[in-house]
């Protein structure tokens, strides 16, 4: 069974913490953004490249940005990868 992940290659893995309680502690931009990403990420590697593009100083819209670019590189990816 898929579940939500669908027709995917990308790699499962299991959790050691819950990850209904890192999505709820993530910032309420980075929520939105993954409620509506195309990609069944989880809530630690949103926030890891969250607070990458923060220490840098971008602001949160260049954050959701980088967020974007690297969802956009990997469905490329999956697309080279279904021919």
């Amino acid at each position: 069974m898929n579940g939500n992940l669908g027709a995917t290659t990308l790699r499962r893995r299991r959790r050691a913490a819950d990850p209904m309680k890192t999505y709820d502690a993530l910032p309420r931009p980075l929520r939105l953004w993954l409620a509506e990403a195309a990609l069944p990420w989880s809530p630690h590697s949103c926030k890891r490249i969250w607070d990458k593009a923060r220490r840098k100083g971008l602001c949160p819209d260049d954050a959701l940005s980088l967020l974007a670019a690297a969802e956009t590189k990997t469905l490329a990816q999956e697309s080279r990868h279904n021919r």
